[in-house]
């Protein structure tokens, strides 16, 4: 059941402007430490667990 507890507390936002899809799992909240993969995904990361999800150009990475 906890696996339906993250899906229900996901948040999307998305910024048409400058075309970034923010993922939350939770309530947004500040991160300590990030990477970023090749196609322009950032990962944050509190504490070693993944808080949310960064997509630069989201358009064009998933479309």
């Amino acid at each position: 059941m906890a696996q339906a507890n993250i899906i229900a507390k996901t948040k999307l936002s998305y910024d048409t402007e400058s075309d970034v899809l923010y993922i939350n799992f939770d309530l947004p909240q500040s991160a300590d430490d990030s990477d970023i993969t090749d196609e322009g995904v950032v990962i944050r990361l509190r504490d070693n667990k993944i808080v949310g999800l960064t997509i630069l150009n989201a358009t064009k990475v998933l479309v």
